[in-house]
């Protein structure tokens, strides 16, 4: 069934400055921009795809933040909290993204002027301008933005004086696939392929017991799940756990001495000593051509050294990064880089080759504007396919949104963060350091 709302304006043109801002994602990002907007006295609604607000992070909780307390709380966000006599957890603390939710963002989403606006379980399917395809130009500027969402109800179109999409990435990995594109097969082993990041330790844990994954990826998220693998290994007789990459080496994971996150080099090291020992197995320079289903199992063929070869396991983590949705954004005009996804302003500063998320500069309005007036991607979907998100930045991302859609460019334009050294990363680690931990990390800051 579908829905039209007759009080919207898609039937009642209606000035832009009586229209809210929308907000895609209430992950800290969203909210943020939420906060942000409260303090300017700038309406907005937040439509959030979950059932409940941060429902990304819900999917891993289970991880631990390399970043304390301190580094990720909203600036804004904690102007109002403390308002209503919230108090910061202990700041240099790292909390688990369920104690990120319970202890700071569901705060935040029941403060009054903030809960009024959230809209659960309802997804942005497309955005454009109302009347207006992305090839007409005449008063674009002033025409209102159209969003379509889906609820429970059916199909509603809405209206918008402006939109920040900060609805994240973590539901969209990167194919398993070398080539970019699904490898053939997919399909039909569909269930026996995981999404990034499982409680290999906690609720995933039957499925992972006595079996043998394979995780595919080389960056952080992979070597979290391999460590938690090889913990889940010594508790249950028969797991296995292989790591299959396509280059030679992973070197987002190389052991770095001079990495600023002890924390994190101790995760390299870490990886490092069970591939020694034989507790993982690595294959390495395969790079996946197809997938096909076995009695009890996944078969992957690749290419290794020019010749097709056959690796079986039992189960695969798909551990390859993630990427934006940008097929809702077709009929926006964008100007995005062409190689990261991101704002092409943004991307130099971003590139994965060049950066991690502690050498990232602050950034705001004018590096994540396009030829779309008052559009703008925040937070880890800026980013694109970079691996580099911090979610500090993603704050200052929407500090200096929001000033700029309240008409303060000085404010837009000042930066407001100074960065630690050390970057906000994310760690496997438990608070105390020790090294052996329950917690298997996001390869990223935060996502919505």
């Amino acid at each position: 069934m579908t829905l039209i709302d007759l009080t919207a304006p898609s039937l009642r043109p209606r000035r832009l400055d009586t229209l809210p801002v929308a907000i895609i994602g209430a992950g800290p990002v969203g909210l943020a921009a939420a906060a942000n907007l409260v303090e300017r006295g700038i309406d907005f609604v937040v439509y959030e795809s979950g059932d409940r607000i941060a429902s990304s992070i819900h999917q891993w909780g289970h991880t631990r933040l390399f970043s304390p307390w301190k580094h990720v709380v909203d600036p804004a966000s904690r102007r109002l909290l403390e308002a209503a006599g919230w108090e910061l957890p202990s700041p240099e603390s790292l909390p688990t993204g369920d104690e990120l939710v319970e202890r700071y963002l569901e705060p935040l989403a029941a403060l009054e002027p903030i809960a009024s606006r959230i809209r659960t379980g309802v997804a942005v399917e497309a955005v454009s301008r109302q009347g207006m395809d992305r090839t007409r130009t005449a008063r674009r500027e002033q025409t209102p933005f159209l969003l379509r969402v889906h609820t429970a109800d059916g199909v509603e179109e809405l209206t918008a004086r402006a939109v920040v999409d900060a609805s994240g990435t973590y539901d969209h990995p990167n194919s398993l696939g070398s080539s970019g594109l699904e490898p053939l097969g997919l399909s039909d082993v569909a269930d026996r392929v995981s999404h990034a990041l499982p409680d290999v330790l906690g609720r995933d844990r039957a499925r992972f017991a006595g079996r043998h994954t394979t995780v595919v990826g080389a960056g952080h998220s992979a070597a979290n799940t391999l460590l938690a693998l090889a913990e889940l290994a010594e508790r249950e007789p028969g797991t296995r756990v292989t790591w299959l990459i396509r280059n030679a080496s992973a070197v987002r994971v190389t052991t770095s001495d001079d990495d600023g996150l002890a924390a994190r080099a101790n995760i390299g090291r870490r990886v490092d000593a069970l591939v020694a020992s034989g507790r993982i197995t690595v294959v390495d320079r395969f790079e996946i051509v197809r997938l096909g289903r076995t009695d009890d199992g996944v078969r992957l063929v690749g290419a290794r050294d020019e010749e097709l070869v056959e690796h079986d396991t039992d189960l695969l983590v798909n551990a390859t990064g993630f990427r934006p949705n940008l097929d809702m954004l077709r009929e926006i005009r964008l100007d995005l880089d062409d190689i990261v996804e991101a704002p092409r302003r943004l991307a130099p500063l971003i590139d994965p080759n060049v950066h991690t998320c502690g050498t990232v500069e602050p950034h705001g309005f004018a590096e994540l504007q396009h030829p779309e007036p008052n559009f703008f991607l925040a937070g880890m979907k800026s980013y694109g396919r970079a691996p580099t998100f911090l979610l500090a930045t993603g704050y200052e991302q929407v500090r200096s949104i929001t000033a700029w859609l309240a008409g303060d460019t000085a404010a837009a334009s000042r930066v407001e963060l100074e960065l630690p050294a050390t970057g906000v990363c994310s760690t496997s680690l438990p608070v105390d350091g020790a090294s052996c931990s329950t917690d298997v990390t996001a390869a990223f800051t935060c996502c919505s």
